[in-house]
């Protein structure tokens, strides 16, 4: 994720817990932690597997592959049982409320032996040759396809899913302030059952009930929602795009899939084709489920630190080899932010045909800043449950025809009744009240000035209702043409119409002491809100302003304070003056296009002039005009948004998309003085590469026909920031390059630390390794030279005469980084290399680059 994903994360997870973390006043309960060794008294060999609980809890848990445990739990606990099949369990004594070591010798039972069928020696050294259980395992993965819906010509089920998330560790003292008395209704809603030892208190509940239907031949899928609710936070959040962001975290786990995509990481299932290079496995036992055998295999990773899972499944004996139940959790050492325990508990059920099919599924994760569970964090589950499978009845083609996913139009409005009976799982009593606390709530004044103070603080708008002002981070900035500049505006909210919106601001510069402003409107053909999909508008807007030439920036404002930092000279400017108009409209299958009208006059700016060979230095600089009617088709199938307060941000999945525009300057109309045709084109895509990460890869090309000058022509995305930017050339000087023609490659690879995990020092500072390279080929026609062309402005020189703006001839502009990432958990430095064109003035072959990511 990078900053654009830094900035979702603080307005959901944090923004919807922000608040409740302040009022609940967050206290470290009484911990206890016990770590040691299991130790096999007949061998002294490390016992892996054994289970280890408090006495008297259903708190514990199981020693890994090297024979070590750690368990914690908030509550005064004093004895801890031991087990493993085929030992005897003990029972030893601890101290309540402390950190303490106990390492505990198991011996052998020899009456427990004897009903043993399985069990794998541990002095062995391990090898995936003549083993039993990678055999075992060989066989689930070669039994995989029939083991799927898609092994059938038709499949169809009902699903009930069920999203909660919950603060952690609460003090009970809490509500028992003064302070706080108000809040008791929501304080003491708390759930102790479902993470043991833990006291939880709910915050956001969501509940879906679907049909979902499969084909094979063609492959299509369809779903249809029969009912869905969830927590209303009001104005605050955008609800859908809280839910999308949450269901991306927790997605659905597919045990049969090769990868499984979780928290932004993508983890090597344990039955995955090529499984056995990375996992080891053990058999355990056996068990009976009425007729059917079991055989009980754990999992280890056999490096611990690889986003790998570990646990135990269970394997059905008969012709399927199929899985009957899986337990998954991750190693502590695993490279994986804020996650202090993860589970993932699988269960499937045989059907009238034999085979077995997901019954239910769970995913529970405890995430927190502190390790080994302690003091306050977050904790969030999700669970889904399947029944009424039907593997033998076709639809009609068009059935599957239109959106893969429906909504009925009830949907959100079912009454209580319907839930009651339709979901497969009662709500648990703590979750059967945060719909109504959640709306008791919103209507406190006092939660209300939270939330708009917080909102303010992290996504810098302050709202008065109707209308709310911002953003805050460009009310101050600086640069050489305006020196210090002061800027205000804001926007019309929903609240006031669903149709027409405004939008404004105005900024002065104290050293050029000129004024800049912008103005828009906007309506909303579709009656709905212009910031969520699908948008359906049309706008109008002037804009009179600065702007560098080749800065192109996506979701940060240009006159953000942070990016008034720069390196070298940046001292050639426009002032603009836009008018435009431009009709928007997307579709439910994510196509979309823009239609767009566009008056642009340009002047120049600090050292940038617009003049003509023949003209003395003293000559006043020209100004442009031109006039250009556009048309812009995009493509981005199955795309997600999370949508804040200032942007819409599409969140990248692994679908490619697709981007054409064109262009057409008009000569002569509203005083342009041009006519050309601009045609660009860009595809983009993430590729998933399991174990090793994965790559942004993004292609782009574009073509101006006619005549024009360099400021008409590409200028090329330069950066001259000290962030690293994705889409820029981050060793390119504002207004280097200029093209009529150009193609280039952009790629970007994250290993997501598959390296440094396997570096002790890099290990423990779970830093994670990038690398990038990014190529731009081009060049410049001889009608677009002005060189050889008198009637084109001449391109920019420094002070001393010397051009600072070029073509690429030949020669493609190249610049390659490599980056650590993960620092400090926020951040990604890379040391950027440029390869050639180093002999133009005032360029850096190297440069560190940084900026603020959020990863899990």
């Amino acid at each position: 994720m990078n900053y654009l994903l830094h900035s979702v994360f603080y307005r959901t997870v944090l923004l919807l817990s922000g608040l409740l973390f302040l009022i609940s006043g967050l206290t470290r309960a009484q911990t206890t932690t016990v770590t040691g060794t299991i130790i096999d008294g007949a061998t002294n060999q490390p016992l892996p597997f054994a289970n280890i609980v408090f006495v008297g809890t259903t708190i514990g848990t199981t020693s890994n592959d090297r024979g070590t445990y750690t368990l914690t739990g908030n509550g005064n606990y004093d004895k801890l049982a031991i087990s493993f099949l085929g030992y005897k369990s003990i029972t030893k004594s601890i101290t309540p409320g402390k950190s303490q070591q106990v390492t505990v010798r198991l011996e052998p039972d020899a009456q427990q032996l004897n009903e043993v069928v399985i069990r794998k020696g541990k002095q062995e050294r391990y090898r995936n040759k003549n083993n039993p259980a990678v055999e075992l395992i060989r066989n689930v993965i070669s039994h995989k396809e029939q083991n799927q819906i898609g092994h059938y010509a038709y499949a169809a089920y009902e699903e009930y899913d069920k999203l909660q998330f919950s603060l952690s560790s609460l003090s009970t003292k809490v509500s028992d302030r003064k302070i706080f008395q108000k809040y008791k209704f929501l304080l003491n809603n708390r759930d102790t059952t479902t993470l043991p030892g833990k006291s939880l208190l709910p915050v956001y509940l969501e509940e879906k009930v679907s049909d979902a239907y499969y084909r094979k031949d063609p492959q299509k899928e369809k779903v249809i929602i029969k009912a869905k609710k969830r927590v209303d936070f009001g104005q605050y959040f955008d609800s859908n795009g809280l839910s999308l962001y949450l269901n991306r975290m927790y997605s659905k786990v597919d045990i049969y899939s090769n990868s499984i995509f979780l928290m932004t990481n993508q983890f090597l299932s344990p039955i995955a084709t090529n499984a056995p290079l990375f996992y080891q496995y053990y058999l355990a036992d056996t068990l009976t489920i009425g007729k059917n055998k079991l055989i009980g295999l754990n999992f280890v990773p056999r490096n611990g630190t690889d986003m790998l899972f570990e646990g135990k499944m269970y394997v059905t004996l008969d012709s399927n080899y199929a899985v009957q139940k899986i337990n998954l959790t991750v190693n502590p050492k695993i490279n994986l932010n804020w996650v202090r325990d993860l589970q993932i508990r699988l269960q499937f059920e045989q059907n009238t045909d034999g085979k077995y099919y997901l019954n239910k599924s769970d995913m529970l994760a405890d995430f927190g800043l502190s390790k080994g569970g302690k003091g306050g964090g977050i904790f969030g589950q999700r669970t889904l449950s399947y029944r009424n499978y039907k593997t033998d009845e076709a639809h009609i083609d068009s059935f599957y025809d239109g959106q893969p996913q429906v909504v009925e139009a009830d949907a959100d409005k079912k009454p209580d009744q319907f839930w009651l009976v339709s979901r497969h799982d009662s709500l648990s009593a703590a979750e059967s009240k945060i719909y109504t606390n959640i709306d008791s709530l919103k209507r406190m004044p006092s939660f209300r000035r939270t939330m708009e103070a917080l909102t303010f603080l992290l996504a810098g708008y302050k709202s008065f209702g109707p209308f709310e002002m911002g953003p805050a981070n460009t009310f101050y900035s600086f640069n050489p043409v305006e020196g210090f500049r002061l800027r205000l505006g804001g926007r019309t909210t929903p609240e006031l119409s669903k149709r027409y919106y405004a939008e404004t601001y105005a900024a002065y510069g104290f050293k050029d002491q000129r004024w800049k402003y912008f103005l828009s409107g906007t309506y909303s053909i579709n009656n709905k809100t212009i910031y969520q999909f699908p948008q359906n508008y049309v706008r109008a807007s002037f804009q009179r302003d600065t702007k560098i030439p080749g800065q192109e920036l996506q979701f940060v404002q240009e006159d953000n304070f942070l990016l008034s930092f720069k390196r070298g000279v940046n001292d050639k400017w426009l002032y603009n003056d836009t008018w435009r108009i431009d009709y928007v409209h997307e579709f439910e299958n994510h196509f979309s296009y823009n239609i767009g009208f566009k008056n642009w006059q340009q002047s120049p700016a600090g050292a940038l002039q617009f003049k003509q060979p023949e003209e003395n230095d003293s000559a006043p600089s020209h100004t442009l005009t031109t006039t250009e009617f556009s048309v812009e088709a995009r493509w981005a199938p199955n795309e997600q948004f999370y949508q804040g307060k200032i942007y819409r941000v599409p969140i990248v999945g692994r679908y490619p998309v697709y981007t054409l525009r064109f262009t057409a300057g008009v000569k002569g109309l509203l005083n342009s003085t041009y006519n050309y045709q601009n045609l660009t084109g860009s595809i983009s895509k993430r590729f998933y590469l399991s174990q090793l990460g994965y790559t942004n890869v993004a292609v782009q090309g574009g073509y101006i026909f006619g005549q024009v000058p360099f400021p008409l022509l590409t200028i090329h995305r330069a950066n001259q920031t000290y962030a690293y930017q994705l889409n820029s050339y981050n060793l390119m000087n504002f207004l280097e390059f200029v093209s009529d023609h150009y193609a280039s490659v952009n790629i970007d690879h994250s290993f997501n630390g598959f390296f440094f995990n396997k570096i002790p020092l890099f290990k423990k500072l779970k830093w994670r390794e990038a690398i990038s390279f990014k190529a731009l080929y081009g060049g410049l026609r001889s009608q677009n030279d002005p060189q050889q062309n008198p009637s084109l402005y001449e391109f920019p020189t420094n002070a001393s005469g010397v051009l600072t703006t070029y073509t690429l001839n030949k020669t493609p502009y190249i610049e390659a980084s490599a980056g650590v990432a993960n620092v400090l958990k926020f951040f990604r430095i890379d040391l950027v290399k440029r390869l050639n064109y180093l002999d133009h003035p005032n360029v850096s072959q190297w440069g560190i680059r940084a900026r603020a990511t959020f990863d899990f």
